[in-house]
């Protein structure tokens, strides 16, 4: 597996809740139309995902409706309580 690079200029890098030098980077490549989910563990790459550009809204949108029902369900208990 590929060690770390520099991300390109855009681009982030969010670490996993369990810890244990496990990472996400997403990094844009315009060049190439596409987005990459690399994970990560500790500076090794252990996997990666090219997502198409076209393909990057309806990421987007999962990840909204996700979110947005995870709110409801935190009010809902916060509400009951």
């Amino acid at each position: 597996m590929a060690t770390a690079r520099p991300l390109p200029e855009t681009g982030s890098v969010f670490l996993d809740t369990r810890d244990h030098g496990r990472a996400l980077r997403v990094s844009w490549h315009p060049e190439a139309d596409v987005v990459v989910l690399s994970l990560w563990r500790d500076n090794v790459c252990a996997g990666s995902f090219r997502l198409p550009v076209d393909d990057v809204p309806d990421f987007i949108e999962v990840l909204r409706t996700g979110l947005d029902r995870a709110y409801a369900v935190a009010m809902t208990k916060r509400h009951a309580g």
